[in-house]
Order: structure tokens, then sequence, then C-alpha cells
């Protein structure tokens, strides 16, 4: 254990315990000990204070039993003669640091200071406020940044941990060393669909600054999410986290060491410090810890190489300029690489030959008509898509057509009408597994960043942005999404995959009707598929990886997740 890192992490928290004492007192003497607090959209008040002390803090009264926990917590700082032992003080310490931080952003709602405000910012998806002095649209999402994750997102994002599309998260906290290697930093973990969560600034400069100059969309739809531009708006992902081991762990408030444990265990997070690091850094990073997170940083400090806590390293130094790499942004790759080894993240990336960025991550991407090149579907063109099965020896497996011109001759936010034809054919495919892959054909395609996919069958809607074009993308790409997660998702049943994509009009025509016979024909079958007609159920314990006590009962008219 690095006395170093011991010393600044106690100092830390002995400085921001003292801040929520003194916050939260003069919120009690201006509010009353009985003014309500809480999160938003949540039913776990304020999650990491009721997951670690089973306290349900409703008023700000409350949350003096808090402060004085976490005051229990706190111990003086190292020794510079007599060394002993301190990993204990310092995870206390961390944790002390925790419970304070979520004391201030507590206190700070009351305030009406959280979400944090930023002007002219508007998120895409996020915790919606209707305060009229939280945003002005509708969904209340213009002029701040997110606060902590709502519980409606939360169960979304526990299935695609559930199911291995999310293979965990990563907390940035810090700026980077330029707005050019934040985005690629945030991309190389958009591309592995590992949620981000972004917080902190080195000298007033955040990384979510850098991001949204360069246009980067920030919100639940991208899988990177703005909690604040200070550090402890960080104590949000630690929330989050808290909140994974009670909604799915099957744990109880006040259960700290197994939440604790179940998070080393099933939760894949690490923390990214990315320029300097003070003593409040170090504080939320003992904090961290005990969740079992390891922590990362592009600067020079100590590190903290044996396993324990964590499951592999604790604190590991990785200066960007000493990173091997032809440039920064070789740099910034293999930096999230090396996140991702000393966590143990296990990724899975289909391999998509298409020239612009893939995954999961861009799947809620919107493409705004000032921003769009083509059009298929909507107002002004059709576009349908339509998968059979058909005979293994009439499939060419990786063949794709175009039938019909491309949308370069188009004009720049014209539209045209386009039908994507799927043929499969595989000895274990049948029949009533052609709904299933054909709906999948609306998160295949919205993977590619700069296409935007709503709809499916008859009434699907597709956008190609003009930064996607100008990096290649055309029609053919489509198919070559297509082929490469189907057989990526689904190669158990399928062999052979062949994409033909229509704009010639009489083809297009002729396919239409083909599928709309198709779709009415499933329709039927559908309505007829109730529990009683079948003489089996299933089970399903897909989700016991994330959530240990869950089993799920398979039915016609239960279809679990």
């Amino acid at each position: 254990m690095s006395r170093y890192i011991a010393t600044r992490a106690i100092r830390g928290a002995n400085a921001l315990v003292a801040e929520a004492e003194v916050m939260l007192k003069k919120a009690i003497e201006e509010k009353g000990a009985d003014h309500p607090v809480a999160f938003p959209n949540t039913a776990y008040y304020l999650p990491l204070i009721y997951g670690m002390t089973n306290i349900p803090v409703e008023t700000l009264g409350q949350l003096d039993e808090v402060m004085q926990h976490a005051h229990s917590l706190l111990h003086p700082l190292p020794a510079e003669s007599h060394w002993t032992p301190y990993l204990g003080e310092t995870l206390d310490s961390g944790m002390a640091t925790l419970l304070a931080a979520e004391t201030i952003e507590a206190v700070r709602f009351t305030y009406d200071l959280q979400p944090e405000p930023m002007p002219g910012f508007t998120l895409s998806g996020g915790t919606s406020f209707t305060s009229p002095d939280n945003g002005k649209s509708e969904e209340g999402m213009d002029g701040h940044l997110n606060g902590p994750i709502d519980d409606i997102q939360l169960r979304s994002w526990g299935i695609q941990l559930v199911d291995g599309r999310m293979p965990g998260f990563a907390a940035i906290v810090g700026a980077a060393k330029s707005n050019e290697v934040a985005v690629k930093i945030v991309r190389e973990l958009q591309r592995r669909n590992i949620l981000t969560f972004l917080s902190g600034n080195v000298n007033g400069r955040s990384i979510i600054h850098q991001l949204n100059e360069e246009g980067f969309e920030l919100g639940y739809d991208t899988y990177t999410v703005p909690f604040g531009t200070d550090t402890l708006s960080a104590i949000y992902a630690l929330g989050f986290a808290t909140r994974s081991a009670l909604t799915f762990g099957g744990l109880k408030p006040g259960q700290a060491r197994e939440i604790l444990l179940y998070n080393r265990e099933r939760v894949f997070a690490f923390v990214l410090a990315l320029g300097e690091v003070d003593d409040l850094k170090y504080a939320a990073a003992a904090g961290a810890i005990n969740f079992g997170f390891p922590v990362i940083a592009d600067t020079v400090i100590p590190e903290i190489l044996p396993t324990g806590i964590t499951t592999y390293e604790h604190v590991v130094s990785m200066p960007f300029n000493e990173i091997e790499g032809a440039d920064d942004l070789e740099r910034a790759e293999r930096l999230v690489q090396k996140c991702i080894e000393v966590r143990g993240v296990k990724v899975q990336i289909a391999d998509v030959p298409v020239p612009v960025p893939y995954g999961s991550a861009f799947e809620g991407e919107v493409v705004r008509r000032a921003d769009m090149r083509i059009e298929f579907g909507g107002k002004n063109s059709r576009a349908y898509e339509f998968l059979q099965m058909t005979d293994l020896d009439k499939v060419t497996d990786g063949k794709i057509e175009v039938v019909g011109p491309d949308f370069s001759d188009v004009e720049e936010q014209g539209s045209m009408d386009i039908g994507i034809v799927v043929e499969v054919a595989g000895r274990q495919m049948q029949e009533d597994f052609e709904p299933v892959l054909e709906r999948q054909i609306h998160y295949f395609i919205n993977g590619a960043s700069g296409v935007q996919h709503i709809g499916q069958r008859d009434i699907a809607w597709i956008r190609v942005s003009n930064n996607a074009t100008e990096k290649g993308f055309n029609l053919e790409h489509f198919g070559k999404i297509l082929h490469a997660r189907l057989h990526a998702d689904f190669g158990a049943i399928v062999d052979k995959v062949q994409v033909t994509i229509f704009t010639d009009p009489k083809p297009y025509k002729e396919w239409l009707e083909k599928a709309r016979k198709a779709y009415d024909f499933r329709n039927k079958r559908l309505a007829d598929l109730t529990d009683n007609a079948v003489d089996e159920f299933y089970s399903c314990t897909l989700c016991q990886s994330f959530a240990p006590d869950h089993v799920c009962v398979i039915s016609p008219e239960r279809l679990g997740l």
C-alpha cells in the first residue's frame, strides 16, 4: 500500500466530510430539518447511503446520522516516521468520501443546483426533469447535465448487462490531453459497448466540455452519461453500482459487505482518471476501490499492483505521453485496452466491415435533418425489411447485391425507396425464427455510427448522415452489417446469409407484395399462439450472471426479457 496515496486519500476524505457537515448545517438552518430531500425518479432514496447504511433518507435532518457515520470512518494522516498498515484506514476514508459526496449532492438538489446547469446543452436521452429551472423542452433535457440515473434506465441497462451486450462501465474523471483524444477514448469504449460515465475536471475543464465542443452526442441513447463537471458527481456512478446490487443481486439495504462483493464479482467497472489527480480524486478513488473497481491514471502516480480488494491491480499509472503509439489517437486506444485488461472486462466485438464506428452504443443515435445525407421511408418515401428462410443450396453466403441505383445521384437531404431482403439458410433454422431474426435488423443497422433506424417491416425509416457518407458508407454496407451480425449472434441456427437491396421500382414492388403476405401470415400465427395452445413452457437462467436469484418462465404470452 502506498503511503503517498493513503495520505492524500485520507486528507481528501477529511476535507470533504468537513465541507459536507458545513453545507448540511447551513441547509438545515435555512430550510429546516424536515425539508424533503431525494434524488429524482428512484425508489432507493439516496442510493449509496441507503445501500451501505440502510438509512432511507427523506429529509435533511436524517442526513445528520449519515454524517456521524461518515465521521466515524475518518482516520488521521499516516505518520511520516513510523509506518503502520493503513489499507483499512484508506478504504474507510474512501467510504466516508462517498457518503459525504452523496450528502452534498442531495443538499445541492434542495437548492436546485443539481442536475448541474449547462446553458445550451441538450441530452440525447436522459433523466427527465420537468422543473422550469431544469430544461425548457417538454422532456426537461435542455440546459443541464444528467445527474443521477433513474430506475427505469437502470433496469433497461440491466437487461443488456445480463445478455452480454454491455460488458461493464467506465467512470471517467477529469479531462483528456486534447478534444481529439477525448473523442477517441469514448469512441473506443462505445465500440466495445461499454457504458461510460463522465465527471470531474482539471483546472475547470472537463471531458464533458471537450466532447460537447466536438459535437459529440451525450446521454442515455449513446451510452455516455455526463454526470457533472466536478469530481463529486462521480458519486452517481457508484450509486448506480449500489442499485445494481439491490435490484438484480437480491440484496437488502444495509448489507454493505455483500453489495461490495457483488460489484467486485459481477459488475465489471473501472475508473479512468485523466489529468492531474488531487486529494479529492484520491479519496474518491479509494471509495471506488471498495467496490472492487480499479483505478487507471494517465499521469505519473504511485501504483498499487498486488491484488486483493480488486480482482487484479488496484491502481495503475500509465502516463499518456509514455504510451507506445504512432500518435495520440493510438495512445488513447492503448489506454482503453489497458483499462479493460486491468478490470478483466470480457468484450465481444463482431467484426463488422463498415467505414464508420460500430457498436450497440450507437443504437440510440439521432440523425437530424440538418445533418442528413439521405432518407429511406418517412413522409417522402417507402422502406421495408423482409427476412425469409430458404434452402441451403439457394443461398450464397456473403452475397450482397444492390438492385437499382445508389443514392449518390439523389440531392442532399433527399429521399428514395428501399427494400432490404435477407435470405437465410441453416440446418437448425425454422420458419418460426424468421420474425425473430427480422426484428433484429433494427438493432443491427442502428449499431452503425451516423445511421438512424426506426420501425420495422414495411414502416421502416432510415436516415444516413453526411458524416457517414463522407467516410464511404453506402447501400452495400447495410448488407455487410446484416451478414456479419446474423452470423455473430445467431450462428447456431444460421449457416448462410445473403442480402439483396432493392431501389429499382419493379422488383421493389414485387418483393413488397411477398413481404406483406408473409407479415399477414405471421400475424395470424401469433394471434393463435396462447399459453393454452402449447404443452410446454420454458425456463431461462441467463439473468443469473448478473441477478443470481432470478429465473424467467417463458410462455407464449409471457416472454420474460
